[in-house]
């Protein structure tokens, strides 16, 4: 039998209200030892929560979820409390105290509730990635999966390849028999069907993982170009060093903004130029590797500065004219990180570019991407022998690809990453 487990669910630190959580078997015992009268399910009700010898803790509200109808399958109870860190550490502390019960481990509660069937595994990821959110775009994007569009989805392919199964299968076992129709046409077009579908979704997968983690655009000029001034005014504060003396700029700056709703990463990068210095190099160095990498480059170009050296321009990059404030008269985009000028310009011409990169596939996790990737190259192979001889080869294949879907939905094959997908969340979830 499994403990049950207390942890505090609501954020740490003082505040007006705290909630902790008990579930497992001994919750409702619980619950009655610390505070008397269990109430009726899902009712909230006004109790004095005490300790083991009578001491009075707190006074709140409690509310009983039964097993089957909570969010982890077992009876769980909820203690509202005033949410000061001495009521908090006491209730924890005697509620831990309890036989059979212990402090939760990080992720545990979601843990549970996978294990009980209450949540998938791609909807504990997005449960995990809604906790996470900073921007609206995230929020977005982690309701959706937990509203369960992956394992729509995933059914959706899933169905498909079973039928295709079905058909290879019967006409495995009419080897020696009149097959009464020909499968060929119809087991090719419900694989090509759902393949075209998961590639479709696999395309898409680097920029979901983007959405999740922030779009990087890389802030790229020759030294003293401006480009750790404006990293700083788009931060409002000083983030970055700044010197009249080139070459400044050695390591790359990190600077996570919400752009309108979407993550944004702006990455402060070297001056791009040939350095002698080996620790210039070094941030050179950097500096390229990191914008060829980036989703979007803004080129900087100053009036008295030359050109960045060793970054190609790519398809839908940038050029702002910066020191706006003494250039004057430059045309296109130019902004002066002193007065700000053409700053918001600047961010909603990056918004655009971004937001039209945004891409809206429902894999956002490598677990996930591999697990796809893998019932593709299942699917290519059934796919390249429906018709022949192979018969059994197709079958095998069609099962290889619905037993990688399986592992996608945690159905199987998962329990050396659960460890890796709980461990994120916090203590109470």
């Amino acid at each position: 039998m499994r403990n049950t487990i207390v942890a505090l669910s609501s954020g740490s630190g003082r505040a007006g209200i705290a909630v902790v959580r008990v579930s497992g078997g001994d919750a409702l015992q619980v619950l009655n030892e610390i505070a008397g009268v269990t109430p009726e399910p899902r009712a909230m009700a006004l109790r004095a929560f005490r300790t083991a010898e009578g001491e009075l803790i707190d006074r709140g509200l409690v509310v009983w979820f039964p097993a089957g109808s909570s969010f982890t399958g077992e009876d769980l109870v909820e203690f509202h409390c005033h949410g000061s860190p001495a009521v908090v550490s006491l209730l924890l502390k005697t509620l831990s105290a309890r036989p059979a019960c212990r402090l939760a481990e990080p992720g545990e509660f979601a843990l549970r509730a996978f294990q009980d069937g209450r949540l998938s595994l791609p909807e504990a990821e997005a449960l995990g990635d809604l906790l996470a959110a900073e921007t609206e775009a995230q929020r977005k994007q982690s309701v959706r999966l937990m509203e369960g569009a992956l394992m729509s989805r995933a059914g959706e392919w899933r169905s498909d390849l079973l039928r295709a199964l079905a058909l290879i299968e019967v006409t495995i076992d009419w080897a020696d028999e009149e097959v009464p129709q020909d499968v060929q046409p119809e087991v090719s077009h419900l694989v090509a069907d759902a393949l075209a579908e998961m590639r479709e979704q696999l395309a898409g997968a680097d920029r979901a993982e983007r959405l999740r983690t922030g779009f990087e655009v890389a802030l790229v000029g020759a030294p003293n170009a401006g480009k750790s001034s404006l990293f700083n005014k788009i931060a409002g504060r000083e983030a970055a060093i700044t010197s009249a003396f080139a070459g400044t700029t050695r390591d790359v700056g990190e600077l996570r903004y919400d752009l309108q709703g979407l993550p944004i990463v702006f990455l402060d990068l070297a001056g791009l130029r040939e350095a002698s210095d080996p620790v210039e190099q070094e941030g050179v160095r950097r500096a390229r590797e990191r914008a060829a990498k980036a989703d979007l480059r803004v080129f900087l170009k100053a009036p008295d500065v030359g050109k960045a050296e060793g970054v190609d321009r790519q398809v839908g990059d940038l050029v702002v004219a910066t020191k706006a404030d003494l250039a004057g008269g430059t045309s296109g985009l130019s902004v002066s990180s002193v007065t700000g000028e053409g700053l918001p310009e600047m961010l909603d011409e990056i918004y655009k570019r971004v937001r039209d990169r945004e891409d809206m596939s429902l894999i956002g996790h490598h677990r996930q991407r591999m697990a796809v990737e893998d019932s593709v190259r299942f699917c290519e192979d059934a796919l390249d022998r429906v018709g022949s001889d192979d018969l059994e080869v197709v079958a095998e294949s069609l099962r290889g690809a619905l037993h990688s879907l399986d592992v996608l939905v945690g159905r199987t094959g998962v329990e050396d990453v659960l460890g890796e997908v709980f461990s994120s969340f916090c203590l109470g979830k």
